[in-house]
């Protein structure tokens, strides 16, 4: 059974719609990203999960609890990071986690041991006496992660789990998950627009403008578009895209200005196309398909020309 089932869900602020059919389920123990722009309703999906907004149609469940129906029993099954800190910055590590663990009911030495588990398993239980405001981003979002992991939830869930992270702790952030998976089977669920984020996940729903318009695992979905992606950049794009397509027989995807050709030997398809186009090229890149070329082939547009901040709850 999935541990997390999304079944047609609409949600509209006004006459704008946020989400338009959405459907997918996440396995128990899964990894599961939800790439989009901003304004692709990934947010809107993410309250919806976390019972902070009811769906204007359609079914969602956690840990097999109805979100419009079970709000308090899917509360007690998860643990949410949000993409704005939750955590006082004037407290220490340790007193964060007191009060988070007593929102939860735990108190005594089954708290202080909840605490001790979580700490040591995300590496700061020397931190539990800094305050904080002294942390580094990295840091912060590991205690943010312990606060949410003491009542030992099945699901976690992360909204933008890496924002305001340099790249060395975004990788040890994805490492920790890695290992609270690996040794605690719990579910991942998260909302990212990054690609390298997107990428670490075990499968990916894509979404834009409302709708999810690919899901699988990221190499899976890479593969789709073949072997190579030649982006071509040229002052006369409507003309070289005709002869181009005429000249060498090739189907070349438009998107914000830019040329794009899938094929599967670029460096052949490069040799046919250069001594008759070069002239009349600005600039061209040649590369193995990224998460960004899936995007632009079903969504027909760049992943960051579209984004639009999603109206609050």
């Amino acid at each position: 059974m999935p541990i997390v089932t999304v079944e047609n869900i609409h949600h509209s602020y006004g006459a704008r719609v946020a989400l338009d059919g959405v459907s997918f389920d996440v396995a128990s123990g899964e990894c599961f990203g939800i790439l989009g722009p901003n304004g692709s309703g990934k947010s809107t999906l993410f309250k919806i999960l976390t019972t902070l907004l009811p769906p204007t149609s359609g079914r969602a469940a956690v840990a097999g609890f109805d979100v419009a129906k079970q709000p308090g029993s899917v509360r007690g099954s998860i643990g949410v990071v949000f993409q704005s800190p939750s955590l006082d910055i004037h407290l220490t590590v340790g007193e964060n986690l007191t009060h988070g663990g007593r929102l939860y009911g735990l108190g005594g030495m089954q708290l202080r041991q909840r605490m001790e588990q979580v700490s040591a398993a995300l590496g700061i239980e020397d931190r539990l006496k800094s305050r904080v405001k002294t942390l580094s981003g990295g840091l912060k979002r590991r205690a943010e992660l312990a606060k949410c992991l003491l009542h030992r939830p099945s699901v976690m869930l992360l909204d933008e789990p890496s924002t305001g992270l340099d790249p060395l702790a975004r990788k040890e952030l994805g490492r920790q998950l890695d290992a609270l998976r690996r040794e605690h089977g719990i579910t991942v669920l998260l909302t990212t627009h990054d690609m390298d984020e997107a990428d670490r996940c075990d499968r990916l729903a894509i979404f834009d403008q409302g709708k999810l318009v690919a899901i699988g695992a990221p190499e899976e979905l890479k593969r789709r578009i073949g072997g190579e992606t030649v982006i071509i950049d040229a002052p006369d794009a409507d003309g070289v895209t005709a002869e181009i397509e005429t000249a060498l027989r090739v189907k070349v995807g438009r998107a914000d200005g830019l040329m794009r050709i899938e094929t599967a030997d670029g460096a052949a398809l490069l040799s046919r196309l250069l001594p008759r186009f070069g002239s009349r090229i600005r600039s061209l890149t040649l590369g193995k398909p990224t998460l960004e070329d899936v995007f632009v082939r079903e969504t027909g547009h760049r992943f960051e020309s579209r984004s639009a901040p999603e109206r609050a709850a």
